[in-house]
């Protein structure tokens, strides 16, 4: 029987154990898309307990994956993400843990508290309190920017709006002591929503950032391009969007300038319309990502919110979200040619939250590929609900077979955790099986195996540097 998790976890043949352990292992992380909180990064945020760093302040922040393990246990709310005790919290997700087995948050757990805190117990009620007063100890010199650099955390890219005036990130721009780059994302996603009923709110609070009056479309554009380039000069390289639903047809400025109005209006916008203003300012916004040699990337398929009573009870953003399964393929090409057509497609990374999309998302992205320019459209790895051990796999397998992994930008967190960035050690021991077993059958030659490790590097590190221009 083998180890429980021993140093080589995931590893099943030599090949795989000397490209993770010669290779990815000693790789540097650039993590171009999270949750992370600016203000924690510059402040260094020291955690109170375990508890706090594990599932959250009890403020509706945290961990969404551990949130939602919990609720299937049938616990309190308050014990979850609120304002319970904080040992009541901790242990009911270690009594909890025997009954994960096969979910990832069985390794994750154990990977955090081994990588974190050099804990190496089994997680159980019977070793609880030992790890509580191990975890707490090591917590008083364990800050959130030590627990970056003990990953060799090399860039963060946190997700931010265009009206956030980046104070935080002013901050750690000018600290000398702090080791990690801490990059803006530039999230728009308010600007587009116009369907929702505070967009008029949203543009009322950039209108005062910006410092004039947004009345038409083309007040808008001024305003984003603005606010594009101050992020930019503030060291922001990529931006992000959640597309739930993918809305594009061709359209004028008259035709979206219209719909514009109407959601300053607060007028109902139908799904023509969206498709209307939404197609058009994607196009916009893409035009100006192009310009600044940015990257924009494109999370597609979120069900957001489907509990009711829990949106009332605890907002928007707390683990309440599903998968889409609406089709969106031929939008997406349109939008992503009408970029193309007009030569001012800028580097794109599209997510598909939906596993059955893994295959034509991929087959899509390879249509739209640019001289002098590697992987200029590209597939991200395995996201959100899809970023475990099946869900990578899979990913990865799909690559090899409908475009290059070797030219892809490797994990990201996508998290709210500063635990989380054992994830990028899973996701490297299973792309380092994966690859191993094409040499152990017989499908990739031993004589290769030394650029097969220079891939892996890649993969892990050097692709993300070279592809954001870091």
């Amino acid at each position: 029987m083998k180890e429980f998790m021993d140093k080589d976890f995931l590893l099943t043949t030599e090949t795989a154990k000397k490209l993770y352990h010669e290779h990815a292992e000693k790789m540097p992380i650039i993590d171009y898309h999270c949750h992370l909180q600016p203000k924690e990064i510059a402040e260094d945020k020291k955690f109170r307990n375990l508890a706090e760093a594990w599932l959250g302040a009890g403020d509706r922040y945290g961990d969404h994956y551990k949130w939602r393990a919990l609720r299937a246990r049938g616990y309190n709310e308050d014990s979850i993400s609120g304002p319970d005790d904080d040992y009541k919290k901790y242990l009911q997700f270690v009594e909890s843990m025997p009954y994960f087995v096969g979910n990832p948050l069985y390794h994750w757990s154990h990977l955090e508290l081994r990588r974190y805190f050099d804990i190496y117990e089994i997680i159980n009620e019977k070793n609880a309190k030992v790890i509580w007063d191990k975890a707490n100890k090591k917590l008083e010199t364990l800050t959130a920017r030590e627990m970056l650099y003990k990953f060799n955390v090399d860039t963060v890219c946190t997700t931010d709006d265009p009206v956030d005036d980046l104070h935080w990130h002013k901050q750690m721009n000018a600290d000398k002591t702090l080791k990690v780059k801490v990059r803006p994302a530039f999230r728009p996603d308010k600007a587009i929503n116009v369907e929702l009923s505070w967009f008029k709110d949203w543009v009322l609070q950039l209108s005062k950032v910006v410092g004039f009056e947004i009345k038409e479309l083309k007040d808008l554009e001024k305003a984003l391009s603005l606010r594009i380039d101050f992020f930019h000069e503030m060291g922001s390289r990529l931006s992000d969007h959640a597309l739930d639903v993918v809305h594009f047809v061709p359209s004028t400025y008259d035709e979206a300038n219209k719909v514009f109005k109407k959601g300053m209006k607060g007028d109902a916008v139908s799904d023509l319309e969206q498709d209307q203003y939404k197609g058009y300012i994607m196009v916009f916004l893409g035009k100006e990502y192009f310009k600044h040699g940015w990257t924009q990337q494109y999370h597609i398929g979120a069900l957001r919110n489907n509990s009711k009573s829990m949106l009332k009870k605890i907002g928007p953003d707390t683990g309440f979200d599903a998968i889409e399964d609406q089709v969106y393929m031929e939008k997406l090409s349109a939008l992503l040619g009408a970029l193309d057509e007009a030569d001012m497609l800028p580097k794109t990374i599209l997510y598909n939250l939906n596993p059955r999309d893994n295959y034509p998302l991929m087959v899509l992205a390879g249509c739209f590929q640019k001289e002098g320019v590697q992987n200029r459209v590209q597939v991200g790895t395995a996201w959100w609900f899809l970023d475990q051990q099946e869900g990578m796999s899979t990913n990865m397998e799909h690559m090899m077979q409908v475009a290059l992994i070797a030219q892809t930008v490797g994990m990201l967190t996508d998290s709210r955790s500063f635990l989380a960035y054992p994830r990028h050690e899973y996701y490297r021991r299973i792309l380092c099986q994966k690859l191993g077993n094409l040499v152990e059958s017989g499908q990739y030659p031993v004589e290769e195996l030394d650029r097969l490790g220079q891939i892996v590097e890649d993969i892990c590190y050097n692709n993300a540097k070279k592809y954001f221009g870091f």
